[in-house]
């Protein structure tokens, strides 16, 4: 098979294509014929050496696959060859082949495109269990999604549409922002120019955000931190600007505000049946037509690099897809 392999941790262009022997399915895996892999940006952190988990050289990054189970181990029960299926690994998903376990498999709906499979769980995944189990957002509170033109920003919007709240989407651009509104956006920021917590204050009444979701730190989370309502929940999403922030610990409590974690790949391992309901009532929308992935750009597997790297330079919008061709 053919592979995207990391020899040495560095820059993007650590990434070569290679012959790789395909991958053997153990008594309790499969073997997925990957069709489109998602670019995520633990992809960035794995090429340089920077993730939490580092997997022996060589290796090769991606972790969301959809494709045709191949192979079947013989302790695996309930999946069969042919089967169509969305799949995740810690890594190894930019390439033809990839074994996981069945614990690691979703059947795809019939209407759902490879493509689109690949680009789902983790995006809508992180918006739904962040803002349904993690923050409790309410019917008809105030829900602020800071970088609302990225991947997982997008599916925040239309999930937080979808669970009944007023959805403010900010973006550093007008383009991210027409998305965001398509998305179900009521208001819209562009923070590149516009006050965020100004315009927070002045579409909300004067009584602030009652729920933030922020995967873009620096100074758009402290602008977007000074405009929660009392009571108020801020999700950390992530980190997209290189900024990790520090938070002023008074303002927690003289607001009374909750400051909210969330890794959804940490639920892999502590929680798995708080993601295994999400993506239960997930595709669910999806056949009901109710959310469906933006996919701004999809790149051939020797493309990787270039693929990682529109996400990295934040030059995309929605998500990024590789497809074996």
């Amino acid at each position: 098979m053919k592979a995207m392999i990391v020899k040495e941790h560095g820059p993007l262009e650590n990434l070569m294509l290679e012959s790789m022997p395909d991958p053997v399915a153990g008594d309790n895996q499969v073997v997925i014929d990957v069709k489109a892999c998602a670019v995520n940006f633990a992809d960035i952190l794995l090429v340089d050496g920077s993730y939490q988990e580092k997997p022996p050289l060589p290796f090769s990054p991606g972790a969301e696959v959809a494709g045709i189970i191949s192979q079947v181990g013989v302790q695996v029960s309930g999946w069969k060859m042919g089967d169509k299926v969305q799949g995740m690994a810690s890594w190894g998903g930019f390439a033809e082949k990839i074994a996981v376990p069945p614990e690691a498999l979703c059947p795809l709906p019939d209407n759902m495109s490879y493509v689109d499979a690949a680009a789902f769980v983790v995006a809508y995944g992180t918006s739904h269990v962040a803002l349904d189990y993690r923050a409790k957002l309410q019917k008809g509170e105030w829900l602020v999604v800071n970088g609302a033109g990225g991947g997982v920003g997008l599916t925040a919007v239309e999930i937080g549409k979808l669970m009944g709240a007023r959805v403010i989407a900010t973006a550093g651009s007008d383009e991210k922002l027409a998305l965001a509104r398509d998305k179900g956006a009521e208001f819209t920021i562009n923070y590149t120019h516009e006050n965020l917590r100004d315009k927070i204050k002045e579409y909300t009444g004067g009584k602030g955000a009652n729920v933030v979701y922020d995967p873009v730190g620096g100074d758009v989370f402290r602008r977007t931190f000074r405009a929660m309502a009392p009571e108020g929940r801020m999700i950390v999403i992530g980190f997209a600007c290189g900024d990790i922030p520090q938070v002023p610990a008074n303002h927690l409590l003289v607001k009374n505000i909750e400051l909210i974690g969330f890794f959804w790949g940490a639920y892999r391992k502590f929680k798995p049946q708080i993601l295994q309901e999400s993506t239960r009532q997930l595709f669910e929308w999806y056949e009901e037509g109710l959310i469906k992935p933006h996919i701004s750009a999809t790149f051939p597997l020797d493309k990787t690099g270039d693929a990682i790297r529109a996400l990295r330079d934040r030059t995309s919008s929605g998500k990024v897809v590789v497809t074996m061709t």
